[in-house]
């Protein structure tokens, strides 16, 4: 794998931003809602693509840990999420499947990959297979709605063309010496 260094900060700075943004979050039944979070995650499976945003998604879960702003459950939920949205966009172009992704992978395959994590590691006995599902239904369909409005503006000024043009520059590059 040729690693795009382009990329790579980017995935550095989406991290440096979950993490610095993570006291905003939204006390939801047994998990704390991080709408920003899944904001990023949309973010990264458009312009980072599925292994980029797996690793940033990793890296703010890992370092909300060792600050002491995130839980466990940040694992499962947002690496769902990310590494799913990006997958379907990198196979459609659409973004309505990075949205679709974030959602599903989050909301609902997330929210059930929580329960072994809850139960084995935090000793919740009161979890069971559903009990994520709708805090974090609720959380990734907010954060994606501030994607959606973030990704309209940066369309309609051109941006979002400029960004891609630009982290997929290198790539190109990168090919053109290989050859």
């Amino acid at each position: 794998m040729k690693i795009n260094v382009r990329k790579l900060a980017l995935a550095g700075m989406m991290t440096a931003a979950g993490v610095s943004l993570s006291a905003f979050s939204i006390p939801v039944g047994a998990s704390k809602c991080f709408p920003v979070q899944h904001l990023l995650n949309v973010l990264s499976g458009v312009f980072l693509g599925p292994g980029y945003a797996l690793g940033f998604a990793f890296s703010t879960a890992l370092i909300r840990n060792l600050l002491g702003t995130g839980s466990l459950l940040a694992f499962p939920g947002s690496m769902a999420g990310a590494f799913l949205g990006a997958v379907l966009y990198r196979c459609t172009r659409k973004l309505w499947t990075v949205f679709a992704g974030e959602i599903i992978g989050t909301g609902i395959v997330g929210g059930m990959l929580c329960y072994p994590v809850a139960l084995l590691f935090m000793g919740n006995r009161q979890a069971a297979l559903f009990t994520y599902i709708v805090p974090f239904l609720i959380s990734t369909v907010g954060g994606c709605i501030l994607a959606a409005v973030l990704l309209g503006a940066l369309y309609r000024s051109g941006t979002f063309q400029y960004l891609k043009s630009i982290l997929e520059e290198q790539s190109s590059m990168g090919k053109e010496r290989s050859l």
